[in-house]
This record gives C-alpha cells, sequence and structure tokens, in this order.
C-alpha cells in the first residue's frame, strides 16, 4: 500500500484505490450533469440556462410591457452573473425560447430575425431585440416576496433563485427533451387548456389510495376518463 507523501511544488499526494475513483468520480460527474446542466426541474421546467436567461431579464426589467433590448446585452447579463459558459450557448438558448416553433408557448419575445423552421439560424445577437414573453413574466411573479429559496451565484458577487415560482405548468406545457448522464428525458408538449382542465378534474376527484396492490392505470382509463389525455 502506498503512503501518503509530500511532493515539493505539489503537496500531499493521498492514495486511491482506482475502483473506488471512478465510482466516486463518475457518480459525483453524473450528478452534476443530472442536476445541473441536462434536465429539468420538475418544481418549474426548466433548466439552469433557461432558467437564467428568465432571471436575468427580470432582473433588468425587461418584462413583457418593456421596449425591446438588444440580445447581446441580455446575454451578457447571463453570462455575467449567473452562468459562467460561452456566449453562444447562452444566445442559443435564448434564441430557442423565442422560436414559436420550437416551443409551443415561447417564453421570450424576440424582434428580428430568430431563425425559421426550415433550419435558418438566427442572426447575430447583436442585431436581434427581445424581451419576456406574457407568459414568461407568470413565471417570475411574486418573485421578491420569500416565495422560492435562493443561492449565491458562481463567483458569490449576488444571488440566484433555484426554482422560480411558476403560475403556470411549465414542464408539461412546453415540453422538454434532455440527455444526461444514465438518463434522458423526452416530454412532449401540451395545450394548456388542457392542463388546466386535468388540474381542475384531479382537484374535483382525486385517485383514490389502494389500499393493496391494483391495476390503477386500467381504473384511471376505465373511470377516469377525463385524464385520459395526459397518459397518452
Amino acid at each position: 500500500m502506498f503512503q501518503t507523501r509530500y511532493v515539493e511544488g505539489v503537496g500531499n499526494l493521498h492514495p486511491r484505490d482506482l475502483n473506488l475513483e471512478m465510482e466516486t468520480s463518475y457518480l459525483d460527474y453524473a450528478m452534476s450533469v443530472i442536476v445541473s446542466r441536462a434536465l429539468p426541474d420538475v418544481r418549474d421546467g426548466m433548466k439552469p440556462v433557461h432558467r437564467r436567461v428568465l432571471y436575468a431579464m427580470h432582473a433588468s426589467g425587461l418584462t413583457h410591457s418593456v421596449k425591446y433590448r438588444k440580445s447581446a446585452k441580455v446575454v451578457g447579463e447571463v453570462i455575467g452573473n449567473y452562468h459562467p459558459h460561452g456566449d453562444v450557448a447562452a444566445y442559443d438558448t435564448l434564441v430557442r425560447m423565442a422560436q414559436d416553433f420550437s416551443m409551443r408557448y415561447p417564453l421570450v419575445d424576440g424582434q428580428g430575425n430568430f431563425g425559421s423552421v426550415d433550419g435558418d439560424s438566427a442572426a447575430a445577437m447583436r442585431y436581434t431585440e427581445c424581451r419576456m414573453s406574457t407568459i414568461a413574466s407568470e413565471m417570475l411573479m411574486d418573485i421578491d416576496k420569500d416565495t422560492v429559496n435562493w443561492q449565491d451565484n458562481y463567483d458569490g458577487t449576488t444571488q440566484e433563485p433555484i426554482v422560480l415560482p411558476s403560475r403556470v405548468p411549465q414542464l408539461l406545457m412546453n415540453g422538454t427533451m434532455g440527455i444526461a448522464v444514465g438518463m434522458a428525458t423526452n416530454i412532449p408538449p401540451h395545450n394548456l387548456n388542457e392542463l388546466c382542465n386535468g388540474i381542475k378534474s384531479i382537484h374535483q376527484c382525486p385517485v383514490p389510495v389502494l389500499s393493496q396492490p391494483d391495476q390503477p392505470a386500467l381504473w384511471l382509463f376505465g373511470f377516469h376518463k377525463s385524464l385520459c389525455f395526459l397518459l397518452l
């Protein structure tokens, strides 16, 4: 067995079993990708980069009722305060959130060339302008009233919300796609009126708790047809 030893200019070297190190490091990496990058949080249906784009626009006062602002300025706020990655990744996210052919209910109201369904790319961020859409404003409503938990940003100079206090079911409304480590997600978008009807139906007639194993899916399809559209 190797012993801990000191190396000049490096510091202490601690021996580690290769199998244990691979298991620990891979698990840490997998959890980082799953939680902080590739998959959305079910509470607000947002991935971290999408959440940071919306919050950066909200913090800048770029709501749906003000005039448009250059996309480059929004991207600068995002990568400078909340998302320490490349400007291309942040702008691509903003562009997708403004495309009505990419999201059923766009969260960004864009002005300018934001691409086309035929594959044409968006104009450079210095040419396009944007602001939050009306429905995006509902996702940040009452965020300043201690409705969600906060965390320090990457350099500790400010804070950002862990989740958004969304008033709309974003995860089902717009759906999502993501490939993480060992798991993936692919949720199709849904009509907002149908989602509201489904939520209302669940409140009026909740699914009973069964005292023993049964076939609840068959019960839902047989006696609770109002929820079928959510299960298809």
